[in-house]
């Protein structure tokens, strides 16, 4: 039975990355303000559109084919924080405003978006005017579907995450509790994949909070940045979590192996010491005390 990974990470790396190899771009697309976001799918063989959000509350779509920009996404009212295409199908784009608003788009149709999410699953009893059709009581500033693309993670200023059906736009009501989010620009978190159960690798502060994708639970806090936590990406192949801070570095977070149940009844706690001894040393801690 092959081993499957347990976090939190007991270890993490720093890595710094240069080239000395002469950079030219291959294209260049021009807007007017802040670009926050933008995602090229990654399974599309049909199309190479680049989804734009910016200060526009319009969503550019970009063709690396023709170098021009193709489609203009209309609906939302403010600026567009983070965009984000589903792994499942590569038509499918997700929007996040600035005006609490989370949109699910199929890119082929012209006639608006297929849905809008709304937290309250059209309760209107428990919304104010308002608040009808909102995904958050906030700004909406970050995206991310699960590795299989059945559902979709929101994160919004109102300090709130949500688990959301993509299919439906369904609010499946998880609770996560209270999520630190004071960032004005996108707040980009990830999703681990390859392993059960499913995990939520989110920035807070100077941390990475770690949840439980379907129970809500917070499993741990990895602390290793010495400043605020800016992103986090999953390498699926690899099992490791790499995220990258205000502190100029990145971190790689390897996480443990659980034996089978004959293996851990057999091992001594010798041979688990000589174990942890044989993680790639470019995996050990070398900086955080005995005492941490």
């Amino acid at each position: 039975m092959p081993h499957s990974p347990i976090w939190p990470a007991p270890s993490c790396a720093r890595v710094t990355l240069a080239s000395r190899l002469p950079q030219k771009p291959a294209e260049v697309f021009e807007f007017e303000g802040n670009v926050y976001s933008h995602h090229l799918s990654p399974i599309a063989r049909k199309h190479s559109l680049i989804a734009v959000g910016t200060k526009d509350p319009k969503i550019q779509l970009c063709d690396l084919k023709s170098g021009s920009r193709i489609h203009v996404l209309q609906g939302h009212r403010a600026e567009i924080l983070s965009v984000r295409w589903s792994p499942r199908y590569d038509h499918i784009l997700a929007t996040a405003s600035a005006d609490s608003k989370v949109k699910v788009w199929d890119v082929r149709r012209a006639s608006g978006c297929l849905f809008t999410l709304d937290q309250h699953n059209g309760d209107k009893s428990k919304a104010s005017s308002e608040a009808v059709n909102t995904a958050h009581n906030g700004r909406v500033n970050g995206l991310c579907f699960t590795g299989d693309g059945l559902y979709l993670l929101t994160t919004g200023t109102d300090d709130r995450m949500r688990l959301w059906n993509s299919a439906t736009g369904e609010n499946t009501l998880v609770n996560y509790g209270k999520v630190c989010n004071e960032s004005r620009k996108r707040l980009q978190f990830t999703v681990s994949r390859g392993c059960s159960p499913e995990f939520v690798f989110v920035p807070c502060g100077s941390s990475v909070a770690v949840y439980a994708l379907h129970t809500g639970e917070l499993v741990t806090m990895l602390r290793g940045h010495y400043n605020n936590v800016d992103c986090c990406e999953f390498h699926p192949d690899n099992q490791e979590l790499y995220s990258g801070g205000k502190d100029c570095n990145i971190l790689a977070w390897v996480p443990d192996l659980r034996a089978s149940d004959v293996e851990e009844e057999s091992k001594s706690s010798n041979q688990a010491a000589a174990d942890q001894s044989s993680v790639n040393p470019a995996f050990q801690d070398a900086w955080s005390s005995d005492e941490d």
